[in-house]
């Protein structure tokens, strides 16, 4: 027997007169085998001491037992942590991936104690995994093993991110065996396997395996154990993939480098226009300092131009594409906001423009669009100050004249010179409500743009708007409302019409003539859409007393038709002209003989005309009852046709 199970008669005495804990102190101390624990009990027993102290050597001795496992816990736990810490420093101090794997699938087998441990990753180019590292393998094909995803131990270790433990791999059922699997772990002849997933985040990249060539039960601190190795697995995969990424960008990094090198030129010139345009916007320059700013970097004519002025295909383009584009010698950059075109930047005769000089023109553009949103945001409060000042001349008819006068003074408005009140609505179908409030919120916004820029006021009302604007020497009502027309359309990308007064003139002696105006307007904006004439701009005077009997919801095609529907229609189907013949009938006084010098033919042709017209309306035509009302069924019609420039 050996000396930790064999104890004298003299040591057994001894370790009664010490007492019961003397000589299981003495085996923590040398370290001694379980077996060796058992020896002082049977001595006690067979000397014969008394069941007292017998009982009392057992309690010890179990007390001793758990004290050595804990003692031989925690030098397992020693050597994993040790391995584990450096295993972190070989991480830490990365330099070559596959030493670095191969330290920890060599530690892994050390610690478990098993005879082979191993490492897949996933190929994402061919879809499967392959075998990375091995330590301890001794067959070729295990060492060469190309595996499904899904397939083996391995695959539902991966599908379910979890580990996975098999004590005899060739009877287990819950994963799917395959051939060439099979055939490789029966040629390492392995039995028992243990495999736990590599993470990097929530994605599974790899499997670590331990595996003995004998059935085996893996404890779970073992299990934990290689899961440790596993995270230091995929840490240091993830370390090896982000080196290569920075290395990667560094060399991406190095040919910009090299570029940017060869355009300092360009470079130095776009950091002189960021400079200058930042100081215009410091010191609250406006659109034409911008303009001015980049015609003198690019070396060419820059001028700031407003929508409607500008090419329309070339402009839309731009705002589209969201760049400069070329139109003929010029290039043109939208400037716009949202949906919203403000104008345009255009370079004049610079048909070859630098690619940086592109883009600095399309800054420029960028630039301009925040400046004018930024004097439109100062200048909203402006705006409902304009549409005060109008909402008191529409409907306050007792305001003191010299407040009115110095309210539109500070507004730049001078309410003593002449005016014109415009109705305008717009005319396009709205999705829903939202988008209707919305399109009247442009409207508005771009009425009050308007009405700031030309020293007028503009108020939102009656789902549009009314505008208040100064006619300029020359021009006439008509020309005003057509012209507004276009420059709301544009505006909101939307069909606007637009009906406006007579000029009105003292307004702020009279404000009352403000609302009888609107009034005006708002019935040939009326008689505009009842003609179909929906976003055109016409004034009161364009339809005399016509504009009062059109207000309200008439038929005035069905009236028409009815009156002179034949006449229209044989004119269409044989390309005669008997409506302009009618026309001049009747402003010549229905009388033949003036009628054929107004149209330069023969009376018998006039005669025969007026026959055919009979024929077409009834014997009666000529009737004063039937000939006022077929007159003013050719004025409707000639005003429901298009509007000629």
């Amino acid at each position: 027997m050996s000396r930790d199970h064999v104890q004298s008669p003299q040591r057994s005495g001894e370790a009664a007169a010490t007492g019961p804990k003397a000589p299981f102190l003495e085996l923590l101390a040398r370290g001694a085998s379980a077996d060796a624990y058992e020896q002082p009990v049977l001595l006690a027993r067979a000397e014969g001491l008394s069941p007292e102290r017998v009982a009392a050597l057992e309690r010890t001795k179990r007390l001793a037992l758990r004290v050595r496992s804990e003692m031989e816990g925690r030098r397992r736990r020693e050597a994993e942590l040790s391995a584990l810490f450096e295993t972190a420093h070989d991480l830490a101090g990365l330099r070559d991936l596959d030493a670095v794997l191969q330290a920890i699938v060599q530690r892994a087998r050390s610690l478990l104690g098993t005879d082979v441990a191993y490492l897949t990753l996933h190929d994402e180019a061919e879809g499967d995994t392959y075998m990375r590292v091995t330590e301890g393998s001794v067959a070729a094909r295990f060492q060469q093993l190309r595996l499904g995803m899904g397939e083996g131990l391995g695959g539902l270790v991966a599908q379910t991110a979890r580990p996975y433990v098999t004590p005899d791999y060739f009877n287990d059922e819950r994963f799917q065996h395959t051939r060439v699997i099979d055939g490789g772990v029966r040629d390492e002849g392995l039995v028992a396997i243990l495999g736990v997933p590599l993470m990097i985040g929530p994605q599974v990249i790899g499997v670590l395996f331990a595996a003995d060539r004998r059935a085996r039960v893996f404890e779970r601190e073992q299990i934990a154990l290689l899961g440790s190795f596993a995270a230091l697995a995929a840490a240091a995969i993830d370390t090896a993939n982000l080196l290569t990424e920075t290395r990667s960008a560094l060399d991406r990094l190095a040919r910009a480098n090299e570029i940017i090198r060869d355009r300092s030129g360009v470079i130095e010139r776009a950091s002189d226009v960021h400079d200058r345009l930042a100081e215009l916007v410091l010191r609250g320059g406006g659109v034409h300092d911008v303009a001015a700013a980049v015609s003198q970097v690019l070396d060419g004519t820059v001028e700031f131009a407003e929508a409607v002025v500008t090419p329309a295909v070339a402009l839309e383009a731009s705002r589209a594409e969201g760049h400069a584009v070329r139109h003929g010698d010029d290039w043109i950059a939208a400037v716009a906001a949202g949906g919203e075109l403000l104008g345009a930047l255009v370079l004049r005769g610079h048909p070859g423009l630098d690619p940086v000089d592109q883009r600095t023109l399309e800054r420029a553009a960028m630039v301009t669009s925040l400046l004018l949103l930024a004097r439109r945001s100062a200048s909203e409060a402006e705006q409902r100050v304009r549409g005060e000042l109008l909402d008191d001349l529409l409907d306050a008819r007792d305001r003191d004249p010299r407040l009115l006068r110095e309210r539109a003074w500070r507004l730049h408005a001078d309410l003593d010179a002449t005016h014109v009140v415009l109705a305008a609505r717009l005319d396009g179908a709205a999705a829903d409500a939202d988008q209707e409030a919305s399109a009247r919120r442009r409207l508005w916004s771009a009425a009050s743009h308007l009405a700031a820029t030309r020293h007028g006021l503009a108020a939102a009302r009656d789902g549009g708007t009314v505008l208040l604007l100064p006619l300029d020497p020359g021009d006439t009502a008509t020309t005003l409302a057509r012209r507004t027309a276009g420059q709301l359309g544009t505006a909101v990308h939307e069909p606007v019409t637009v009906g406006a007064s007579a000029p009105v003139e003292s307004l702020a002696d009279h404000p009352d003539v403000v609302g009888a105006a609107y009034a005006e307007g708002q019935r040939c904006l009326d008689a505009l859409r009842l003609l179909g004439r929906a976003g055109e701009g016409a004034a009161a005077e364009d339809f005399g007393f016509l504009g009062l009997l059109l207000a309200g919801d008439r038929d005035i095609s069905g009236f028409v038709g009815r009156t002179i529907g034949p006449v229209v229609a044989y004119d269409e189907r044989r390309g005669t002209d008997l409506l302009h013949t009618l026309d001049a009938y009747f402003a010549c006084g229905m009388s033949p003989a003036r009628t054929k010098d107004e149209l330069h033919v023969h009376v018998n042709t006039v005669a025969q005309r007026l026959e055919r017209v009979g024929r077409l309306l009834g014997d009666d035509w000529q009737s004063p009852a039937r000939a006022l009302e077929i007159q003013l069924a050719l004025r409707l019609h000639r005003l429901s046709s298009p509007a000629r420039p």
